[in-house]
This record gives structure tokens, sequence and C-alpha cells, in this order.
């Protein structure tokens, strides 16, 4: 029975502690023979997604583009690039996604767009046409050097020269990648004129990439160098506070206009990405209150190794920034290295009951159901520019790209066998496959399934506060908090150390004035040894206690 009907949508505030699964369409599933996956090869696997008890699906970009930074470069807003399918494959896409209760989220791409785009091929053609400023321009140094210091997300100068302006323009990734100029006002309507036309079409949000990017300091002032113990090996525009380049006051403003439009469509939602340098100030600025977006997630847990102490300053911190922002957290996404990886395999339950445990919106990665390692791959397979242009220090994104596998076969199912999937699949994800974990009852894909349902069933997890148990009143490598709604308490405890030595927890200290506990069975956890009112937790576990 679906979750609600696209026509009786009355649950507005559906996205608020709801689970959102990320398809990174490439590589989901293909359905035509070619090797690539599509929006058809989505389609027919939107049942398993159902299945999990999520409650969107979010679609990696589809859009035309010379897939030169593979979708994240646009040259159509408004239409499908043919790899993909087609606009009408979209709407039935749509349309199956709601029959099965499940709303549909879609990247986009505002800052910048391909350099093929007719905007683009526009405003370079000389300094009087009508777009000539849609985009950053700017003189040369007397020397000829670039306008200021700024540097590139895929290494390099933030600036390219073109000869027939005799300027250089901005692009924050690639140099096929120019940034629009948001202080123009027909670059922003413009924009939230194709956010409006996606929404005609029944989507019902967007998931908005590098959302604090959008504009830039028009006095093009440098960058302060990054202290030296900041910086990230490998890549330059690590060694810069990028201060003038993104999070300029004026893209508040902008998101309140984004939140005016998305509110004349009640039932649709936003949640924004946000890197840079110190993320989490901007993350709860960007949704305070109620005109700004909705969501909003940093790669501070993207980039979590799953240790408590960690894991609790990110969350701590983001507390002290307000108590009316609400986060998106994920543990994995097509940018980072799996969390089957980063966390080790074994514990992937371990992290995904973390996950639930968390106050905020949930975001799931293709295959984080199915507990996909990060894929090794040989330099000569690599496909995105950011591995290829960094390798051997950084390995770039493709590790996390490969395709999903759905059987045991050769091209995991996710191709016909006599197709070359676009990225190999790896041999340690083929025993993995839905398949083969469909089967098996104490697989992590039936375990995920029951913890989500958990979740989905819980107020006090989806909407309820949160309050983080200081590590010095635990023992150490274990986290910990309390979930409150109302009257009702929920003690959440995970053991993330290693080694087979347990901790003992004295829940008489934990659990002041809430009475006695009881221990909820966690899917695929072992239950903890309760001795009066302690708790001995075993590393790699979890414990639910409600506390009534």
């Amino acid at each position: 029975m679906p979750l609600f009907h696209a026509q009786d949508d009355s649950r507005h505030d559906w996205w608020r502690g709801a689970t959102i699964y990320q398809i990174y369409p490439r590589s989901f599933m293909d359905a035509n023979g070619d090797g690539i996956g599509d929006l058809p090869g989505i389609t027919s696997r939107l049942e398993h997604v159902a299945s999990l008890g999520v409650d969107a699906i979010w679609l990696s970009p589809f859009f035309t583009s010379p897939m030169d930074d593979f979708g994240y470069d646009v040259a159509d807003y408004r239409d499908v690039d043919p790899m993909f399918g087609t606009l009408d494959d979209f709407r039935a896409l749509v349309d199956r996604a709601h029959e099965l209760g499940l709303r549909v989220i879609i990247d986009q791409v505002l800052s910048h767009s391909s350099d093929r785009h007719v905007w683009f091929q526009e405003s370079r053609r000389d300094r009087t046409n009508p777009k000539a400023d849609w985009y950053v321009w700017a003189d040369s140094e007397p020397d000829g050097n670039p306008p200021n210091n700024w540097m590139a997300a895929f290494s390099g100068r933030a600036w390219t020269f073109d000869a027939r302006r005799r300027q250089y323009y901005l692009h924050n990734f690639l140099p096929s990648q120019p940034d629009l100029n948001f202080h123009h006002p027909e670059v922003q309507q413009s924009q939230l004129d194709n956010l409006r036309f996606w929404l005609e079409l029944g989507v019902d949000g967007f998931r908005f990439d590098v959302v604090n990017y959008y504009f830039h300091d028009r006095a093009l002032t440098d960058n302060p160098p990054m202290p030296l113990d900041q910086r990230r090996p490998g890549n330059p525009q690590s060694y810069q506070c990028q201060r003038h380049n993104i999070e300029q006051p004026e893209n508040l403003a902008f998101l309140e206009r984004v939140r005016a439009l998305l509110d004349e469509y009640p039932g649709s939602t936003t949640v924004g990405e946000i890197g840079g340098n110190d993320p989490l100030p901007t993350m709860a600025a960007y949704t305070a209150g109620e005109s700004r977006l909705h969501m909003a997630y940093t790669f501070d847990l993207l980039d979590s190794t799953g240790e408590a102490r960690e894991l609790h300053g990110v969350l701590a911190r983001f507390a002290e920034l307000g108590d009316d922002t609400w986060p998106c957290w994920a543990l994995s996404n097509h940018d980072v290295q799996r969390s089957a990886s980063s966390w080790g395999q074994e514990r992937a339950l371990l992290a995904l009951t973390v996950l639930c445990s968390l106050r905020g919106s949930l975001c799931l990665y293709q295959g984080e159901e199915l507990g996909l390692p990060e894929a090794e791959l040989a330099y000569e397979d690599l496909q995105a520019p950011f591995g290829i242009n960094l390798w051997p220090e950084v390995k770039g994104r493709d590790g996390c790209r490969t395709p999903m596998v759905w059987e045991e076969s050769a091209n995991g199912g996710f191709c016909d066998e006599g197709a070359s999937p676009w990225l190999p699949v790896d041999a340690r994800h083929r025993p993995l496959a839905v398949e083969h974990q469909e089967q098996a009852p104490d697989s992590l894909l039936n375990r995920v399934r029951q913890l989500l349902r958990r979740r989905a069933d819980s107020d006090l997890l989806r909407q309820g506060d949160q309050q983080l148990i200081a590590p010095e009143a635990l023992p150490e490598e274990v986290f910990g908090m309390i979930r409150t709604l109302g009257d009702r308490r929920l003690l959440c405890l995970a053991h993330l150390g290693h080694g087979d030595t347990p901790s003992d927890i004295s829940l008489d200290e934990l659990a002041t004035g809430f009475g006695a506990v009881s221990v909820l069975d966690l899917p695929g956890m072992p239950s903890p040894h309760r001795r009066g009112n302690a708790l001995r937790l075993w590393p790699g576990t979890a414990a639910w206690l409600a506390c009534p």
C-alpha cells in the first residue's frame, strides 16, 4: 500500500526524520545493454528501494551533459541526456515511484554549467552580448596572470583564459564548468524558472550541489592560506581558506527565494550539500528558521571513520549552532569512500544503527544496504577527473561509483553479460548481491530493512530531540545519546571500539530520573548483557533502551 498519493500529499513535513535513498543513475541498472545505467533501469528496480522502507529517492544528475564531470556539468537544465533516456522515461519513473510510496528528489547543479551550455556559448562571444555578464569574467593582472589566487577543486587555478573575450572566467571545478554569476538578477531568475520546470513535472524536492558556492566576492579578494596542519595532501584547494570564492552573505537571500518557490508546492523539500573549510556553521545558518533550506548536510560524517570522540565532536558542535536547524546525515555518497570501508565492513550494520539513532533526516547510498566496500580499481579503469588528476595520492571517486550488484554474475546483473559496464564490477561485491542476500533471513540487507522500518515506525526517532552524553560519562570508545519526545526517552549506545573486550556502563548515571530501562531488540545485534542496572556492551554492537 503506498505511503501517499501524488494528489494527496497531506504530510507536508514528511522530510523531517525521513530516510532518503541516493541513486547514482550511471551505476544503478542498465536497461538497454550499453553498460551505462539509465532511467528505465532505475524504474525497473524501484520495488527493491521501496522494500527498504525508505521515504524518498534522490537521483544524481541525469541532465543533458558532455559528461566531463559525469553530469555535474549541465548543458541543458530541462532535458534528459540521451544516455539516460527521455523526459517521458523520467515521467514514468516519477509515476512508478509515487505508486510505491516513494517521493522523488533530483540533483540540481546551479552554481556552474557546462561550457557547452548555450548561455556560456553566448557569454564568451564578446563583452557586450545579452549574456556577457551571466558568468564570472575578469581581466588579467598586468603581467597576464589570473585575477587572483583562487584554486579549483580538481587541481590548478580556478581561472581559465578565453582568447575571444581576452579575459579569464572563473571555475571552482573543471575548466569546462564555468561558474555562473549569481550577482546578476537574470541568472537567479533563470535558475528559479528551471526549478519550477521540474516541480511542474512532479518532483518532490531538490538536492542542491555545492549550495554554498553560488556567490563570489565581487572584489575578487585573494583567499588567505590555510594553516599547514589543516591542509589535505594532494589537494591544492585545501591550501587556502575559502573565504572569498564561496559562502558570501548574498547566498542567504537567494536561498530564501528558493524556499518561497518551494512553498508554492506543498510537500516539496530541499537538501543542500555544503563543502568548504568550516561547513557546520554554514549548515546551521542555511537551515535556520522557516525561510531557507529544509535540510543540509556536510562532509563531516561522510569523512568519518566511526570513532566515538570524533562522532561526538561533530554532533556536539552542530548542536551548539542552533536548535531550530535540521540536519540530513549521511555516511556514504557518490563522492567519498563507502562507509563499509571507512568504518570497517564488519561494522556496516553498526554504522547504519548509529545513523538511525541520530536526530535529523538520513541519506542512504545505493549498495550501503548490502555492505558494499569501496571497489579497488586500476588507474586505467578510472573515469572521474578528480582521481585521474590527483592519482595516486588521491584515488578519486570511482571506487564508490561502481555498478550496483543484483546477481552473482560477472556483471552483477547490472547489465547484460555481453555488455561492458562503464566501471568494472568488483569481484568482492558479487557475493553480496541483492539476489543472494534476499535468500538469507539474517543477511545485512534484511537486517537493514528491519532497522529502517524500526526507525520509520518511531516518531521519537524521527521527530524527537537529542541530548548527547558527554564522553567522560561513558567508557572510552562508547558513543551515546538520549532521544526524547514528550515524556518518552530512548537511550542509544554504540560501542565503536575494536577487539573483544566489553565495556561496562552504569545505567544509574546515564538514565537519572528516567526510572527503569528496558533493552529493545536491534536487528542483527546481540543483546547486551544486563546485570542489575549495569549494561555490558561488546565492541561493534549497539543498544537501544527505552526509558519510561
